[in-house]
Formats: structure tokens, C-alpha cells, sequence
């Protein structure tokens, strides 16, 4: 590992285009989740797999579900179709939620087009068919998934993620307060900060980029300075800043056409603001949107769960967990650890200690980290990685409940090991 370099990572706001397509989508899956609790819907058999597009006044709802009754309507033949109305208003809500209310997208104005299907019976059988025969689902797709953890910050994140995650936090928490000249500030922005690491440390910030939108055509980008720098402090807090450190505050000067009415946005695109800045592996699936069934989901939070753990329990410095699954298949196919030459124990005895203390099979994970709810719309904006866990159940895959399990299988392993060695030799 190299011992000192400088490293970046970027964040969004929740007002930027793409990640008011993944508040939406979120949306969406909380809705189909409450409606089930809701009606008496067994929320295992829940199904959501939404896509949505942003742009100037419009939004466009895709994707396949499989849906209680109450999300329902009847056609002219009677026939079940699908019912646009509450998934309209949720998209709605989470609009005006993040502070749209602009001639260009006004939460009241835009055009919504909600094009859900009914989930495909050949995509339904790898999950449904699986749990026939193997009794438990097999994973939604096939794909590769990871998760990781370092000592770099308290939550257990890389540092330039998580500071650049937290400016804008702390500007949007300021915003929706309206907090003197910061409630002038859009909802669209982009942080960036480069760390400069000593030692294999986090040392300091050596530059620090943000573009936020204004709703005042006045400003310029030393005005946007005097309002932000405050916040930018106050966010990096102990990480210093350095002497010579290059602040970059709107760059480009004025930002005042913003979200989707400046730029269209998808939902998925924010892959690695939503995981680890880059500074770990991605298996290449979005989250959002998504109901657990999907790996590319639920084993990434087990990823970053088993991962945190194995670091908190003081097993290895940093940790990258990869696990890969096959549609229709209930057991992972490999699960890989590497521990960046700072283990304390062998990586083999913390795949096998894994294996151990929890069932990674989509069914296991679901069960395991109680994922069956609606917790997923404040998962679209600021990182589903390093959070608090809520009362609510969520960010459950942030809790350090499994240090204690994997300690003791550790330890059950290293016995046996010592114990066949004492044989042998006597």
C-alpha cells in the first residue's frame, strides 16, 4: 500500500438530477412496502424494480412491479391494471421535499407519466421458482457485489467520501431550515475534496471543489464563497485544512438554472457517490429503486455490513468483501476478503468466519438486516454507506452487532486448527 498520496472523491445533493431520479424511485419502493403492511401483503412478495427520468417539467416512472391490491385499479374489462394516482403523489412529495419550486420544476406543475408494468414471469421464476425447490429465494440476477470498510473516520469510511458527503448535508440541513443567506442556495450541488494522506493517514484537505445552484441572479462566485465557506468548515471539522489548500466555489461563476431543468437525470448513475468515492470496488449495480430481492441491493449492504464488522472487531485496519451470485441460485458463489496486508488474522479464517455467523443467501440477508420495510428513500441522497442506523430499521446494515460472532468464530476456528496440529504432532 502506498503510504502517502492524495486522494478524491465527489458527492451530489439530493437536488442534483440524477439523485432526485433515485428519491423518487426510493419512494416508490417505500410506497409499495407500506401499502403491503398496510393491507395485510405479505411484504416477501413484494417486487420492485423502478426506473425514472428528470427533466425540464417532466418525470417518467418505469420498471416492473409486482403489487398489493391496494396500488390497483380495474379496467374497462375488469382487468387488474396498474393505478397512477399514489405513485404520482409520491413523486410529488419527494419533489417539493427537496425544494423544487422553480418555473423550470415546480413539484406542483411538472408532468408526471407513470409507465410500471407487471413484473416479467421469466425474471419472477428465478426468485419464486428457486424458493420451490430450494426453500429459499434465489437471488434476483446474477452479478458481483461489494463492501468495505477502513479506520480512516468514527463510521468506518473513507474520509474524502465522507467529508464531501457532509458539506452538502450540512448545506441542505441549513437550506430547508432557512438558515439567513444559505436559504438563498438551490437544491442543486456537487461537492468534491481531495485528501492528502501521510503515513497511510488522512493528513488534510488540499483542495476543495463545490458547485451549488442560487436563486439569486446576483451572486457571483466570490458572494457563493461567503456564504458556504462557514459550512465547508464547520463539515471538515478535524480534518485540517491546508495552508495552501485550493478552494474552488462555483468555478464557472453564476449557477442558477439547476436540477433537471439544467440537466436531465436518471436513476443509478450515482453509483459511487452512493458507495465509497471510488476509493473501493464496484461490482457495477445501481441500488435505488430496487426492492431486496435484487443483489445488486441487499448483498451490497451485507457487503458493508460484514465488512464494518470484521474492522470494528479490530480483525484488520481496512476490509473489502466481494460476493457474487447467480439469478435464481439462493447461495453466493464465492465470497472473496481482502484485508490489505493489515489483518490480524489470514483472510481464509475471515471467509470462513463469515459463512459462519450469517445466511447470504437473499433470503438470509433480507431476514438477517430486516430489510422488508420501507426505509429506503433517505438512502438515495448523501451515501448509503456510513450512516447512523434509525430506529425505523434503517441503515440496519450499519450496525456493529456481528463483531462479537465473528470474534468467536475466529476463535472456534483457530482452536480447531491448534487442536488437529497438537494431534498430529502427538
Amino acid at each position: 500500500m502506498r503510504a502517502n498520496y492524495l486522494f478524491t472523491s465527489e458527492s451530489v445533493a439530493e437536488g442534483h438530477p440524477d439523485k432526485v431520479c433515485d428519491r423518487i424511485s426510493d419512494e416508490i419502493v417505500d410506497l409499495v412496502y407500506r401499502e403491503a403492511a398496510k393491507t395485510g401483503v405479505d411484504p416477501w412478495t413484494v417486487r420492485i424494480a423502478c426506473e425514472t427520468l428528470a427533466t425540464t417539467n417532466r418525470v417518467v416512472i418505469a420498471g416492473e412491479v409486482r403489487l398489493p391490491p391496494s396500488l390497483l385499479k380495474k379496467d374497462k374489462n375488469g382487468n387488474d391494471v396498474i393505478n397512477p394516482s399514489k405513485f404520482k403523489s409520491a413523486a410529488r412529495k419527494a419533489i417539493r421535499d427537496i425544494g423544487y419550486e422553480q418555473d423550470g420544476f415546480h413539484w406542483k406543475t411538472a408532468k408526471i407519466d407513470v409507465l410500471l408494468h407487471f413484473q416479467s414471469a421469466h425474471i419472477a421464476q428465478g426468485v419464486d421458482n428457486a424458493a420451490d425447490k430450494q426453500g429459499e429465494e434465489g437471488a434476483g440476477d446474477q452479478g458481483i457485489m461489494f463492501g468495505y470498510a477502513c479506520r480512516e473516520t468514527a463510521e468506518l469510511m473513507p474520509a474524502p467520501i465522507y467529508y464531501s458527503h457532509r458539506i452538502l448535508n450540512l448545506l441542505a440541513a441549513a437550506r430547508k431550515k432557512g438558515e439567513g443567506e444559505v436559504a438563498k442556495l438551490g437544491p442543486d450541488a456537487k461537492s468534491q475534496v481531495t485528501v492528502r494522506y501521510v503515513d497511510g493517514k488522512p493528513a488534510e484537505a488540499t483542495s476543495i471543489v463545490l458547485s451549488t445552484q442560487h436563486l439569486d441572479e446576483s451572486w457571483d462566485s466570490t458572494k457563493v464563497r461567503s456564504v458556504v465557506e462557514p459550512y465547508i468548515r464547520e463539515a471538515l471539522g478535524d480534518l485540517k485544512i491546508a495552508d495552501d489548500c485550493t478552494w474552488y466555489i462555483n468555478p464557472t461563476g453564476k449557477f442558477v438554472i439547476g436540477g433537471p431543468d439544467g440537466d436531465a437525470g436518471l436513476t443509478g448513475r450515482k453509483i459511487i457517490v452512493d458507495t465509497y468515492g471510488g476509493a473501493a470496488p464496484h461490482g457495477g449495480g445501481a441500488f435505488s429503486g430496487k426492492d431486496t430481492t435484487k443483489v445488486d441491493r441487499s448483498a451490497a449492504y451485507a457487503a458493508r455490513y460484514l465488512a464494518k464488522n470484521v474492522v470494528a472487531a479490530g480483525l484488520a485496519e481496512r476490509c473489502t468483501i466481494q460476493l457474487s451470485y447467480a439469478i435464481g441460485v439462493a447461495q453466493p458463489l464465492s465470497i472473496y476478503v481482502d484485508l490489505h496486508g493489515t489483518g490480524k488474522v489470514s483472510e481464509d479464517q475471515v471467509e470462513s468466519a463469515i459463512r459462519k455467523t450469517m445466511d447470504l443467501s437473499p433470503t438470509g440477508i433480507r431476514r438477517h438486516l430486516d430489510l422488508n420495510r420501507p426505509i429506503y428513500a433517505k438512502t438515495s441522497a448523501y451515501g448509503h454507506f456510513g450512516r447512523k442506523a434509525g430506529r425505523d430499521g434503517s441503515f440496519s446494515w450499519e450496525k456493529l452487532d456481528l463483531v462479537k460472532p465473528l470474534k468467536e468464530a475466529i476463535d472456534s476456528d483457530s482452536s480447531s486448527v491448534n487442536g488437529r496440529a497438537a494431534s498430529r504432532a502427538a
